[in-house]
């Protein structure tokens, strides 16, 4: 019987396994992974208005994350 039941632990582990492995290969959630990492950096809110130093600032400072993250241009456009 506890042959059994760690047979039923496996199957139901590796069930959860597959299921994790496909969700995080999944084509149509690459934007969204690369969104959530991009925020997980927590970058600074530009709120817009006429302050043109603020704009560099926050320009240089999404530059220096998109670096980090070692995104392409195709991505820079799509966390744009």
């Amino acid at each position: 019987m506890a042959a059994a039941r760690t047979n039923a632990q496996i199957t139901k582990a590796l069930a959860t396994l597959t299921n994790i492995v496909a969700r995080d290969n999944d084509p149509g959630r690459d934007s969204e992974k690369l969104l959530e990492r991009f925020m997980s950096h927590k970058p600074t809110l530009f709120t817009g208005g006429y302050n043109p130093e603020g704009a560099i600032k926050w320009i240089d400072e999404v530059e220096i994350i998109f670096e980090a993250m070692g995104c392409t241009e195709e991505n820079k456009t799509i966390l744009g």
